[in-house]
């Protein structure tokens, strides 16, 4: 029973201790991407990993208070099949 806890608070301590904190860099005989077109520096690396808004947009959420009559939406299609 004593042997199971040590080894359990081992595996913890060993997985504690696995996150890194320092700034990150390339690898050893890498460089950072060029810098975009119509940029005249490279982005950093915490730029890079900064995602971009159209990979999470935000949600517009309207909320109706009364029944209404719906527009006539040109794109809302039957599914194609």
């Amino acid at each position: 029973m004593m042997h199971r806890i040590a080894t359990a608070f081992a595996l913890l301590l060993l997985l504690a201790a696995c996150g890194q904190v320092a700034d990150l860099r390339p690898a050893e005989g890498k460089a950072l991407p060029v810098a975009p077109y119509g940029r005249d520096d490279r982005p950093t690396p915490e730029e890079l990993l900064e995602p971009l808004p159209q990979a999470a947009p935000e949600r517009s959420v309207e909320l109706r208070s009364r029944s209404e009559e719906r527009e006539d939406d040109p794109f809302d299609l039957p599914p194609e099949g």
